[in-house]
This record gives structure tokens, sequence and C-alpha cells, in this order.
């Protein structure tokens, strides 16, 4: 199975404090550097889990671009795409229960261009990932939605992550439900606050709403979280949720989610 990916390709600064922050002053803490990006994630740990995986999007020139991409290409991860610009750097902020808040700076990634997009990337894709930050603008929506027609000409499956509440409210609930509307994917996957914001379910795909340490409800079946025995950092849960989902299943998507709780950072 080719699972395809397309979103942004990210260096990862993660913090994880082990005490309050201290304004102005020293503050105790566990740092890690890693490759990241939702669509990147979900690439690699489609890869970690038996598929083929290929990233698409664009990613930067320079070190922090350099570094991302050997970091996903070292996991076993197929990357395509134009190479130009900055590249996106995402620092994540993890306090003491394992709850992350992300400063970023996508870089050049929001310059995806559909003319940049070839349509020898989605040979053989059997599924699409598309990641919502993808979504918010051009050029990226209409570099998304190209590699969407591209791919169902091969009857490949389409899913869709709605990514972040806060950029879903600034977008327009609305409009955005329109557009999925207008891209009709097989999968959408939200968290709880998406899932608030957006206003619940899209019609004719498969609502997979990510509760956390609740659990999922996998389109109407709920189902407990399988819980690590430490919960250390929750970034990237659900991107290994999405593509666990997307190779095997529900059972596959909570123990890949179970998995990457258990230890600091977004990859396997």
């Amino acid at each position: 199975m080719l699972v395809c990916t397309l979103g942004d390709l990210t260096l990862d600064v993660i913090v994880r404090l082990t005490q309050p922050i201290a304004a102005g002053a020293d503050t105790r803490a566990e740092t890690h550097l890693s490759t990241g990006g939702q669509a990147a994630n979900v690439a690699a740990w489609a890869a970690d889990l038996g598929a083929r995986a290929r990233f698409l999007g664009k990613r930067g020139a320079d070190e922090a671009g350099e570094l991302a991409v050997r970091g996903l290409e070292a996991r076993g991860v197929e990357v395509a795409g134009p190479v130009d610009g900055k590249g996106a750097i995402i620092c994540s902020l993890v306090d003491r229960t394992g709850e992350r808040s992300m400063l970023s700076d996508r870089g050049t990634a929001t310059g995806f261009r559909p003319d940049e997009l070839d349509s020898a990337w989605l040979d053989g894709c059997e599924h699409l990932f598309v990641s919502g930050y993808a979504l918010l603008a051009d050029p990226t929506r209409s570099t998304a939605l190209a590699a969407v027609q591209l791919a169902r000409r091969q009857g490949a499956a389409v899913s869709v992550d709605l990514a972040s509440w806060s950029d879903l409210e600034r977008y327009g609930p609305a409009e955005f439900r329109r557009l999925l509307d207008e891209l009709q994917p097989n999968v959408i996957f939200a968290n709880e606050d998406e899932d608030r914001v957006l206003g619940g379910p899209v019609s004719g795909a498969a609502w997979i709403l990510k509760r956390g340490l609740r659990g999922c409800s996998f389109d109407g079946d709920e189902r407990a979280a399988l819980l690590a025995a430490e919960v250390v950092d929750s970034t990237g849960a659900g991107d290994a949720l999405a593509a666990g989902f997307i190779v095997g299943g529900s059972e596959l998507a909570l123990e890949a989610a179970a998995r990457c709780v258990s230890r600091l950072g977004s990859m396997p």
C-alpha cells in the first residue's frame, strides 16, 4: 500500500518543561530536536506500520530544511516536492501532563504552487492524506485540490485532518465546510476542539473524532484509548492515530497513538 501525504515538513524543537516557566529567569526543561510536521508525521508512522509512504510538500533549501528531509528519509519515507527558501521550524512547549502548545513558523511550505506539483509523485497512490494546514490559504489550497483530483483518477481514497481549531476559527467554519464539500474526502480526522468549531461531522465522510486519553470515536464506534505507562508528550499522537487508521484500521490506530505518547517527539 502506498500512502501519500501532502502538507508541511518541519524541524521540530520540543521543549518539555519540568517546572513552571519562571518569567525573566531560567526554567529547567528537557529538549528534543526532530523532524516533524503533520503530513511528515503521518508518512513516517505509515512507513513504520508497514506501508510505503511518500511525502509531498515544499521544503526549505537551508540547513533546517536539509535536517528535516534527512530525518524523514531515515524513517523510510520518499520525499518529493520543490526545494526553495526557508525551512519550517516549530517550537512545541510540553507541560508536565504531556499537553503541548505549538509556536509555528511554516517557512516556505506555504508557497507550494499548483504548477510545482508533478503528477508522477502520485503514481501508485492508494491513499492521499491532506493536512488541514495546506487548505487554509492559496497557493497550497489549490495545490491540495489538484493533488486530490490526480489521486482520485487512479482510485485513491482521500483523508483530511482538520489540524488546528484556532486556524479553522480564523478561516471561517462555514467556508471550510464548503471546501470539504468540494474535496469530498472519504475520511476526516478531528479532535474535540476542531469538531466544536467546525460544527460536527461532514456528510459523506467517515468522522474520526480524537479524544486524547479518553479514546476515539471511529465514525460512531467508541473506543477507549490504549494507555501508555506514562504520557510523556502528546505531540504527534493524532498523526500516529491517523496513520494507523489508514494502514490498518481502528486497532492499529490506537496502538500507534499509545506508542507515540510514551516518548518525546512526534516521530516513530
